[in-house]
């Protein structure tokens, strides 16, 4: 399926420092905002023109009433650290929103975020209109935790549950650890975060049976399918590479889980 995808120029309206090397910047994006979902992202330029390939970031939260996007991101080069510096009212080029994003099921759905793969996950809390649970793993700090807090408001404390590490808060262990405790159950899973993450939720939604979607967060160069750097195995041979390949910037970043392989 081919997305309407739009370049334009976009304005910090404001960022803070949200946790150890994570940012959340709000970009006045006009025409990203009227047509974007959740689990698609923007790549973003950086001013640096010896930094040619734009830096794709996902989508946390979506405001077309007010032409807004934000953008929770971890500084992990040159780029992102540019990116980090930005004050109100600095502008780059955009281009957005790109990917699919995650289908949506009416259906009572989990909702499954690790480390930088959390913030997707809000702006799909925000679009389901349905009867949904979310299960976030964090390293240490608890960011956006608050953001989903106030999100479900009265009902936080029976639909928000955490995984640390460490045990610092709410279970120790990983996101499956939280499910198998609370006896967590859902007519479908929606999962973003690193891959060992993506490949437990795939095997245990199949042995429940339960339609399981993935946003998978490979490195991406382009964002538009045409370098081919950061294609995944799949289960189907891809039309575009005549191999068992699928473009996560094209195909997905969002996939039913049991059509990739890890």
């Amino acid at each position: 399926m081919i997305h309407e995808k739009f370049e334009e120029t976009v304005t910090v309206v404001s960022q803070e420092q949200v946790g150890t090397d994570i940012y959340s910047m709000r970009l006045r994006a006009e025409q990203i905002a009227a047509h974007a979902k959740a689990g698609q992202f923007v790549s973003l330029y950086s001013e640096d023109q010896s930094r040619l390939l734009p830096r794709p970031i996902s989508i946390c939260e979506i405001a077309p009433e007010r032409g807004e996007i934000r953008l929770v991101y971890r500084v992990a080069g040159e780029g992102t650290k540019e990116f980090a510096k930005m004050l109100p009212g600095a502008r780059r080029r955009a281009v957005g929103p790109l990917g699919n994003g995650f289908p949506k099921e009416q259906k009572k759905a989990l909702l499954i975020g690790g480390g930088i793969g959390i913030p997707p996950m809000l702006a799909l809390a925000k679009e389901l209109n349905c009867g949904k649970q979310v299960v976030l793993g964090y390293r240490d700090e608890l960011f956006l935790l608050e953001d989903f807090r106030e999100l479900f408001g009265d009902a936080a404390d029976e639909s928000i549950y955490i995984a640390t590490e460490d045990g610092s808060a709410g279970t120790r262990g990983n996101v499956l650890d939280v499910i198998r405790e609370r006896k967590l159950t859902a007519d479908v899973i929606y999962a973003c975060g690193p891959a060992p993450m993506l490949r437990a939720l795939k095997d245990y939604a199949a042995g429940q049976n339960i339609p399981c979607w993935i946003s998978m967060e490979e490195r991406m160069a382009c964002g538009i399918g045409a370098c081919l750097a950061c294609v995944c195995k799949s289960k189907d041979v891809d039309a575009h590479s005549n191999v068992k390949n699928k473009r996560v910037c094209a195909e997905g970043p969002v996939f039913l889980a049991e059509e990739v392989e890890f």
